[in-house]
């Protein structure tokens, strides 16, 4: 079997897709920083006057300095929600890229998805509405910086596939030995022709420049190959994909019930 980590194709389109975000995820983190600093900036001087306020025993003064203290509480309540958002773009980042790709280990897929759809946000924007519906998983045991490669792959492909507002629906659910996930948008769909291509090599839709035509080629051989899974889909034009991906609770122990289903 093929080491995908280390492959250059697998490299390539990792590299594709986390660049294609990096603009958005630069957004994401720059605008709550951005309120941070400027918050910051006012709990300095409202500190100074503080200390002044304090030391003038007048009514005035003092009921001038509480309002003053619920200012920077109301501050402080803003900077930890944009720090909350910093930290949310930078834990889906880290868990995409983790460097451990070649050691199975058991994680929970609900928590893989959610940092992954974090990373999405930036491409999302406010355009696009996420629902989810999170089924009781146990720990799954897989590769999951190459999970995280797949469902990456397919939300963004779900944006891309939503001309203006739409939505895209997020399920997961235990299916007997095996974890299913299934990721649908109400995009423009696939045609025949296109459904009949959308796992070969270099077979993209996309405009030039935005598609490596790898994306779907690699996520079957990461689901079916790596993990002993399935990745099937339904699409009709005009209303939508939806692509169900199923994956052995633990290798190696039920691929013969995953391939059924």
């Amino acid at each position: 079997m093929n080491d995908l980590s280390n492959s250059p194709a697998f490299e390539l389109h990792q590299l594709a897709s986390v660049g294609r975000l990096l603009t958005g995820i630069v957004h994401e983190i720059n605008s709550p920083l951005g309120s941070v600093l400027c918050n910051n900036d006012v709990l300095e001087r409202s500190l100074a006057m503080l200390g002044e306020l304090l030391a003038d025993p007048r009514p005035e003064s003092i009921e001038k300095a509480r309002r003053m203290v619920d200012t920077c509480r109301t501050l402080a309540s803003v900077d930890k929600i944009a720090c909350e958002r910093i930290r949310s773009v930078i834990r889906g980042l880290k868990t995409f890229s983790r460097l451990d790709a070649n050691e199975l280990r058991r994680v929970d897929l609900n928590q893989q998805l959610q940092d992954t759809l974090k990373l999405t946000q930036a491409e999302f924007r406010r355009r696009i509405v996420v629902d989810t519906e999170w089924g009781e998983l146990p720990e799954v045991e897989c590769y999951p910086q190459m999970l995280n490669q797949v469902f990456l792959n397919l939300l963004v492909n779900a944006g891309q596939a939503i001309e203006g507002e739409g939505k895209v629906t997020v399920r997961t659910a235990l299916e007997g030995e095996c974890a299913h996930v299934s990721i649908a948008d109400n995009g423009r769909g696939m045609t025949p022709v296109q459904q009949a291509n959308a796992f070969r090599a270099g077979f993209t839709t996309k405009p030039l420049g935005e598609g490596t035509g790898l994306g779907l080629s690699i996520a079957k051989e990461i689901v079916e190959e790596k993990h002993g899974g399935t990745i099937r889909f339904e699409s009709e034009p005009g209303r939508g994909t939806t692509f169900h991906i199923r994956i052995p609770i633990r290798q190696g122990a039920s691929r013969c019930e995953c391939e059924r289903a």
